[in-house]
């Protein structure tokens, strides 16, 4: 009959394989070390100019960040087009003009000024322009107004 191992031994052993499990546990999986590739041309002058059109075009699923900037996978998608189209030899406006066609003024992150792009364009000037009248007027109002008008202020009585 084989000999058990102590009491010792058995704690020892047990230390050792919780702590094995904690360490792995606390180190993430070898998957997770490795970074998605970036795509890239072959050629730097064709990557620059792909940059530089995407930084003109709204990423359709974040909508605050460029094509250029964006992670998402229509982004991706859409940098490949563009990569694409340039390899065809499409000119700068050629692949914006598609990508309006496609996606409308809203892909632009620059739209140009329309009847249908006037609000956003003049509206932040518009109320600015409507809160100075306001304010002024307000102003005005309350200057000829007499002193009976308005709330006295309360007397303090300093007291040492």
């Amino acid at each position: 009959m084989p000999k058990l191992p102590s009491r010792w031994a058995r704690a020892v052993a047990a230390c050792l394989s919780l702590s094995i499990l904690m360490v792995l546990q606390i180190l993430p999986a070898p998957t997770a070390w490795a970074a998605e590739a970036a795509e890239a041309a072959a050629d730097p002058v064709l990557e620059a100019r792909m940059v530089r059109i995407t930084s003109e075009l709204r990423c359709l699923v974040c909508q605050n960040q460029t094509i250029a900037d964006s992670h998402a996978d229509l982004a991706s998608d859409l940098r490949r087009q563009v990569r694409e189209m340039i390899q065809q030899g499409r000119s700068d406006q050629d692949i914006i003009d598609y990508m309006t066609a496609r996606y409308g003024d809203f892909v632009l992150y620059r739209p140009p000024v329309k009847r249908t792009t006037f609000l956003l364009w003049f509206g932040p000037a518009l109320l600015l322009a409507v809160g100075i009248l306001a304010f002024v007027l307000i102003v005005r109002r309350r200057s000829r107004l007499s002193d009976d008008r308005f709330e006295p202020d309360p007397i303090e009585e300093n007291t040492p």
